[in-house]
């Protein structure tokens, strides 16, 4: 039998309890062909996952099915490329868009949920009714009044500010595609900020990262989100000031 090329690696039991990429093994001085077709296909994944846009329609309808309220909106970056290169853009509302949530006049609220696209739309797509399904259970049975719900493209975390102050929340709650890692093209991130203005600082909100079905499961993440939301309400405050303090959940997702 000819001796295999690849010099394996004795980590390679640990691959089992990680997606990251450890014991790859050698084929003498570079990484095997298995393992250097498999990053550049995880590499093409998280670029569609940036590129790719979302589709708001089936979104849309999904949100809509769960009972929610749901206004379209866009934030001022007005194409993709734009939205890459200029962040800033991607914090604010288009004037249409603002003058469509200033029209609704809608009523103080507890909370404002925001779903934007971000850096990964198929995030959304995969995560965001999942989420509010667990979710929005646990709003209603804690008393917590919910504002129209906000369906963003091209938005960065802080658009949810403005929206948020538009609508008159003590709490705006945005949902967004994270950055894609090599290994995480579906991670949706959570963003919460109390009493939203425009202006706020990233140290004033507090996040619930890796929301997808291979990290923290939608059922965690709506658990730690009513957590934060209560006390964010009984403190007056959010961001670096709250701690997540929550139990960890002993039933699992």
């Amino acid at each position: 039998m000819k001796k295999s090329e690849v010099t394996t690696n004795p980590w390679t039991e640990f691959r089992k309890l990680t997606a990251a990429r450890i014991a790859l093994g050698r084929a003498g001085t570079s990484l095997p062909t298995s393992a250097h077709l498999n990053f550049q296909f995880d590499h093409a994944q998280a670029r569609d996952a940036v590129h790719r846009p979302l589709d708001a329609d089936k979104v849309f309808e999904d949100l809509r099915g769960l009972g929610l309220k749901i206004v379209r909106a866009h934030s001022a970056a007005p194409d993709r490329g734009t939205y890459l290169q200029r962040p800033d853009l991607g914090r604010r509302l288009d004037a249409p868009s603002r003058e469509k949530l200033v029209a609704l006049e809608a009523s103080p609220c507890d909370v404002a949920l925001v779903v934007a696209d971000g850096l990964s739309s198929f995030a959304i797509e995969t995560n965001a009714e999942k989420f509010l399904t667990a979710f929005l259970p646990l709003a209603k049975d804690s008393g917590l009044t919910l504002g129209p719900t906000t369906l963003a493209l091209q938005g960065r975390v802080a658009l949810g500010d403005e929206i948020g102050e538009i609508l008159r929340a003590k709490i705006v709650i945005v949902l967004i595609g994270e950055r894609p890692g090599l290994s995480s093209p579906d991670s949706m991130g959570l963003y919460l900020t109390h009493a939203p203005r425009i202006g706020r600082t990233d140290a004033e909100r507090n996040c619930i990262s890796n929301i997808r079905p291979d990290g923290l499961s939608c059922t965690e993440a709506a658990r730690k989100t009513l957590w934060l939301l209560r006390e964010s309400l009984r403190r007056g405050l959010s961001g670096v000031q709250l701690k997540d303090d929550a139990a960890p959940s002993l039933t699992g997702p």
